[in-house]
């Protein structure tokens, strides 16, 4: 059983799960797509939305870090809406600790939603209360926080990077040439590459999980 006030905790390797967190991304883009496009049309709807928000954020994270087939429904199964008061409380707590956290100038708050950030996963997905949620979280991220840190921000930086170059050529072309339909086609391509980096976004965190909280 895992150790709540252990601190032994493995090194991650940036590059390693970097790479791991893409191919789970790619692996699952159909199902991911499919339930994001659901979770989008079914925004609306009260009560339902909370279910598939906890679905999407967590269910379908939950399942990729397990290498578990991901259903195209999977936002819609009942047992997210049965946890939706942990959910919020969970959620909730972790607010609190990071608005405070932002006050005390910006990178405390950055450090303590690191180290929360699996929380809900582990309240959802493991059965834990909310306040055993965010200090097995806490204990399971330490020792990691920078590593977790440049593991999400180089894709994004790079995600970003593509994005600004093929809009800086775009808008180049059209405003020299004219040609106004260049520059939405690569604001297009911009788009498709957000949408790309929420599937990256989705395996990284499934890789992270699956290393941390293994043994939990």
């Amino acid at each position: 059983m895992f150790d709540t006030n252990s601190t032994n905790v493995k090194e991650l390797d940036i590059m390693g799960t970097i790479r791991d967190g893409i191919e789970i991304g790619i692996k699952n883009i159909g199902p991911i797509l499919v339930n994001l496009l659901l979770w989008v049309l079914t925004i609306w709807i009260p009560y339902i939305n909370v279910g598939t928000t906890i679905g999407l954020l967590v269910g379908v994270v939950s399942k990729a870090s397990k290498g578990e087939d991901i259903p195209f429904t999977e936002i819609f199964d009942a047992k997210y809406r049965k946890y939706m008061g942990e959910y919020f409380l969970t959620c909730g707590l972790i607010s609190i600790g990071v608005g405070v956290g932002f006050i005390f100038f910006i990178i405390p708050g950055i450090v303590i939603s690191i180290a929360w950030c699996f929380a809900p996963l582990l309240a959802i997905d493991k059965g834990k209360n909310p306040s055993e949620a965010i200090t097995i979280s806490n204990n399971i991220t330490y020792g990691n926080k920078g590593r977790m840190f440049c593991i999400i921000f180089l894709p994004a930086l790079a995600c970003s990077v593509v994005s600004l170059i093929f809009n800086g050529i775009g808008a180049g072309i059209a405003y020299a040439t004219g040609f106004y339909y260049i520059l939405a086609f690569t604001t297009l391509i911009s788009i498709a590459l957000s949408l790309f980096f929420f599937f990256i976004m989705i395996g990284l965190q499934a890789s992270l999980y699956k290393q941390l909280a293994k043994d939990i």
